[in-house]
């Protein structure tokens, strides 16, 4: 066993025996090749399933890294370009003045329409024609790119109806048909789960101070307002059937394992497979806006479709790091300037508590040149 592997085994093995986390995954890649495949206690608190490296987790926002990528591996193609305004390939989306939104205003969280409808429930955004259509006729909450805020339902509808406009096909399938058949990933990285693979999943569990964390936050608070009650993420919607079963690629399913492997191909080749080219990625990667989130009320430094910097860290002080932390505590991210990508999986679901990648990624860094 490589120090690496050890001491992050070690890590989430106190996590689980302490009793702050139930079922944990941590995959690192370096250069292409798997150095960290760790994990530790239980998938289902209700029947003791141990947690496999190869047992998908619902991880929330942790997808939109995800949902990025298939949009840069489109561009690299030349299937999408950034600066296309949306309503060229979807035309409803003009309505209300928004006839000049862009892919690359959608990637930066800068499009103008972060809510949906008060009212919406799970079975709405289980409807993809549903949803798009009332995010189409949606208006702006400021002018698209003079203001940033976080889109964390819409965005996945605004990439992938873009995506399905442009290819005919659903986000999901080219998901599959571009990256996870290529990286040999197909059964552990979703939008949508099979329902013959439902049962492999870990079963997410809320902390005992959730619903307390939901009520300390001011009534004010912007995320309120761009996100129902209804489909606020909680353990119990992220278990649904019905919407791990959906296309919601605000969100996805995954295995540490194969989210970092997904990122590592974007870095460079992973078995011969290489998602984008050494100059996509330097752009992909770059930051694009720092202004402060009109959604969460932080100055966070943002690229395209991705934040910047490691979880835990200012963005000055690991620069090339780019990824997606989950609400709940999920996060996958790559740093460019050392090959090396971490991702993290659990299914204890903490709102707004630190995601533990936080100390896991800081000894990955510290074992491998990463700062």
């Amino acid at each position: 066993m490589n120090d690496v592997q050890k001491l992050v085994q070690e890590a989430i093995d106190r996590l689980v025996d302490s009793g702050t986390e139930i079922g944990v995954q941590v995959a690192a890649y370096r250069h292409g090749e798997l150095i960290v495949d760790a994990v530790a206690g239980v998938s289902d608190p209700a029947t003791g399933r141990p947690v496999l490296s190869s047992t998908p987790f619902n991880s929330f926002s942790t997808g939109k890294g995800v949902t990025s990528t298939v949009v840069h591996v489109l561009v690299d193609r030349g299937v999408l370009d950034y600066d296309e305004p949306i309503a060229r390939l979807w035309p409803e989306f003009a309505a209300h003045g928004k006839e000049r939104t862009t892919l690359r205003h959608v990637l930066t969280h800068s499009a103008g329409v972060p809510g949906l409808p008060q009212a919406t429930t799970p079975e709405d955004l289980c409807d993809w024609d549903v949803t798009c259509a009332r995010i189409a006729d949606t208006e702006p909450w400021w002018e698209p790119g003079t203001r940033t805020g976080y889109h964390a339902q819409t965005y996945g509808y605004l990439v992938g109806e873009v995506v399905r406009r442009a290819t005919g096909t659903p986000i999901s399938t080219v998901l599959r048909e571009e990256i996870t058949v290529p990286l040999g990933i197909a059964d552990e990285l979703f939008f949508g789960v099979p329902e013959s693979d439902l049962e492999r999943l870990a079963v997410l569990t809320d902390a005992a101070d959730s619903a307390a964390m939901f009520a300390a936050m001011p009534p004010d608070f912007p995320l309120f307002a761009a996100v129902p009650t209804a489909v606020m993420p909680t353990a119990a919607y992220g278990n649904r059937r019905d919407v791990l079963t959906a296309d919601i690629p605000a969100g996805g399913t995954m295995t540490a394992r194969a989210v970092a492997r997904m990122y590592a191909a974007l870095l460079g080749e992973v078995d011969g497979v290489r998602l984008v080219s050494p100059a996509r990625l330097r752009e992909i990667s770059a930051v694009q806006t720092r202004d402060v989130d009109q959604v969460t009320g932080h100055a966070y430094p943002k690229a395209l479709g991705y934040n910047v910097g490691r979880p835990g860290t200012t963005s000055e002080a690991t620069p090339g790091v780019f990824g997606m932390v989950g609400m709940g505590g999920s996060a996958a991210y790559a740093d460019s300037s050392t090959g090396v990508t971490v991702a993290l999986t659990k299914n204890r679901f903490d709102p707004f508590a630190p995601s533990p990648v936080d100390g896991i990624g800081a000894i990955v860094a510290e074992l491998t040149g990463g700062g």
